[in-house]
């Protein structure tokens, strides 16, 4: 079975492709109705469109409020074509049926992100006969075709062309469930627009009235007679206590499907948070090379997230989700040898991110080597010039203010928008992001001999990067640039020895970071013996002061910050 569409009603807020849209449905012959603004541009455009006041007989009223709210609009999408009763009512009633839907909503999300908005403003951007037509129509997919998205116009297009101006049932089930989510996730804006402004808000008038909403909010209304604890509204994660949320309704938006997961027998695809900002690293945009797999995303953002928070040029490379070389430079290019100086071997068919531009100086040290990504803020047109003949490799630029960026993370008031989230077998494990600029404050200086300042800039450096290797942990680090990594291993000491023989030679005057303390003294009196001249550590275990001893004994460094930086 197939649909054959004779009547459309177009009315969206989101014009991209409309016309377009439109004159295909004319050039099959389909009767086009529209409302306010959408009717506007189509008329504008020469194109032959009704009024929906020209089908119901009831002009628009109230600002817009009132529109589409009428029989002869829902009567006309809903009625069942193939329930006698229903055709008989309809013919009764001389309703004209719709057999399409193209609808989207108001700006909700749009108009609440903006700064100062006012809640008449958000109020007026609640969409209601929207919606309405969007669930009439997907209710009734079987003999309506409801289209929420612009970007499916020419997906339908294209179907109508082939099928000669017909819709499949199946393409007319799968638009109904687009529709459903595009309803809910609009209701759920909404909603969490509304509860936060009940949270913030410290009018006392609701005070008797929030029986109704305790088992969504969880608020407190013990702390006084005449106020609410006070709420930070964070995000979809917190609650009114800016703890973590009883309940989470997160909602995503498919990027692209993948030709597998991990490994070829796992199906795959990517997606982002629906209202992700452009500097996430899910709205980078592809400027060149193969389609990414799932490690490359994988890798390319754990390499991003390990340069971003660093304020001057600094290259990582990532393979297998671990870093096998980090750098910082006066210049990207400088970075860039600094980071592929500590593994050259590991190096070959890695993920590469940069915080800055992106030089012809780098590109031009680069072109010999096997890259599978390679990820910055911007690139020069020369730099891209020059990759160009490396086709297959894929390149990447995400829309990200490294200045914004760092203001925010040396904020007081920084709390991560998104939350590091693990699936489990039937569940979900959410922790906050372990982000955040490793000043020298907080530092405990343990030991008799004091770090001279550039084995403290080499010790904060190595201490920032070793948070983002996985666990148990170890970076050695000279002159700002990593020189060997352990990473992965069950004992700390096969992770010290690891990091040890990846370095060579290059240990002699490191320092060297790991993300938990140590809990014997070998693996400290094995850097020792390679040439490691200071430690900076979490501290905590019960051998600390026979760790520290040693260190005396030896003339070592040793430095505590008080907290782990465990990554699983």
């Amino acid at each position: 079975m197939a649909l054959k569409i004779k009547r459309a009603l177009l009315s969206v807020s989101n014009k991209i492709g409309i016309v377009k849209f439109a004159q295909t449905l004319q050039n099959f012959g389909v009767e086009i109705i529209s409302t306010g603004g959408t009717y506007s541009q189509l008329s504008q455009s020469n194109l032959n469109v009704r009024k929906v006041e020209d089908l119901t007989g009831f002009p628009e009223m109230m600002g817009g409020r009132l529109k589409t709210l009428h029989p002869f609009v829902h009567g006309a999408i809903l009625a069942d074509r193939s329930n006698e009763s229903h055709m008989n009512d309809a013919e009764k009633a001389g309703m004209q049926l719709i057999d399409m839907v193209v609808v989207n909503l108001y700006p909700f999300r749009e108009t609440v992100s903006k700064p100062g908005v006012s809640m008449e403003e958000a109020i007026e951007n609640i969409d209601i006969g929207g919606p309405t037509m969007i669930r009439s129509a997907a209710k009734n997919h079987k003999n309506v075709a409801v289209v929420v998205d612009p970007e499916d116009y020419e997906k339908i297009a294209d179907e109508l062309l082939r099928k000669k101006g017909l819709l499949d049932d199946s393409t007319l089930f799968c638009l109904s469930v687009k529709a459903f989510q595009h309803t809910c996730e609009y209701d759920s804006v909404i909603f969490n627009y509304f509860i936060n402004k009940y949270n913030d808000s410290k009018d006392t008038k609701y005070k008797d009235s929030n029986i109704y909403l305790r088992p969504y909010l969880k608020i407190d209304c013990t702390k006084s007679e005449n106020e609410f604890i006070e709420k930070t509204a964070f995000n979809e994660f917190r609650d009114s206590s800016g703890g973590l949320s009883e309940d989470l309704n997160l909602q995503f938006k498919k990027i692209q499907d993948l030709r597998y997961g991990e490994n070829p027998q796992q199906k795959a695809a990517y997606y982002k948070f629906s209202d992700s900002g452009p500097g996430c690293f899910a709205n980078s945009i592809q400027l060149q090379g193969k389609e990414l797999s799932f490690n490359n995303i994988s890798d390319a953002n754990a390499a991003f997230s390990i340069v971003k928070e660093f304020s001057l040029p600094c290259v990582a490379i990532i393979k297998h989700n671990n870093p096998c070389g980090v750098g910082i430079g006066n210049t990207t290019g400088e970075a860039y040898r600094n980071a592929h100086w500590c593994d050259p071997l590991s190096a070959f068919g890695g993920v590469i991110a940069g915080n800055m531009k992106w030089t012809a100086d780098a590109s031009k040290f680069l072109f010999d080597k096997f890259i599978e990504v390679l990820i910055a803020p911007d690139f020069e047109e020369e730099a891209l010039k020059i990759l160009q003949e490396k086709q297959n490799m894929r390149i990447l630029k995400i829309n990200f203010d490294l200045k914004s960026h760092l203001d925010e993370l040396r904020s007081k008031e920084y709390s991560s928008r998104y939350m590091d989230l693990k699936s489990v077998d039937g569940g979900l494990l959410v922790q906050e992001l372990d982000e955040g600029m490793e000043g020298g404050e907080g530092l405990e200086f343990v030991t008799d001999q004091k770090p001279a300042q550039d084995q403290l800039e080499d010790l904060l450096f190595a201490w920032q990067v070793v948070k983002n290797v996985k666990s148990n942990a170890i970076v050695l680090a000279l002159q700002k640039k990593t020189v060997g990594i352990g990473a992965g291993q069950m004992s700390r000491v096969d992770a010290v020895r690891i990091a040890l023989e990846k370095a060579g030679e290059k240990s002699r005057g490191a320092v060297l970071a790991s993300d938990a303390f140590f809990p014997f003294e070998d693996a400290v009196e094995l850097a020792v013996k390679s040439g490691v001249t200071a430690f900076i550590q979490p501290g905590g275990s019960l051998k600390d002061k026979q760790v520290i001893d040693f260190c005396n004994k030896n003339k070592i460094v040793m430095v505590f910050t008080g907290k782990r930086h465990f990554k699983h």
